[in-house]
């Protein structure tokens, strides 16, 4: 949740005339990841929930390289582009935990 805090704070400073673009575009990956991880932890089978994982992860590879574009841009300097690339590593790094974990328990 932290990840989709700062996409959407970072983005208000964009330009105009990308609302309909980059801004959307990282508004909704970001919203993505925790919203995967939910549904997908609502699920009534590990294989569902594994595969909303998956979800959540290539919105979060979407995201790191909208990050990286904003930055191409020059909407957000290196300072924000870090953070976003910090925060997006901390969750890659939870996502990917997770998966191990839940993958363990499969008979």
């Amino acid at each position: 949740m932290e990840l989709t805090d700062f996409a959407y704070e970072v983005t208000k400073s964009f330009p105009r005339d990308e609302r309909f673009a980059l801004t959307s575009q990282m508004q909704r990956s970001s919203a993505s990841i925790p919203s995967n991880i939910a549904e997908g932890h609502g699920r009534q089978h590990l294989g569902e929930y594994l595969h909303h994982l998956s979800i959540a992860n290539g919105s979060l590879m979407e995201l790191e390289t909208q990050f990286l574009i904003a930055s191409r841009r020059h909407y957000i300097d290196q300072a924000a582009l870090e953070h976003g690339l910090n925060l997006s590593g901390d969750v890659g790094r939870l996502l990917a935990g997770l998966v191990r974990a839940l993958k363990a328990r499969r008979p």
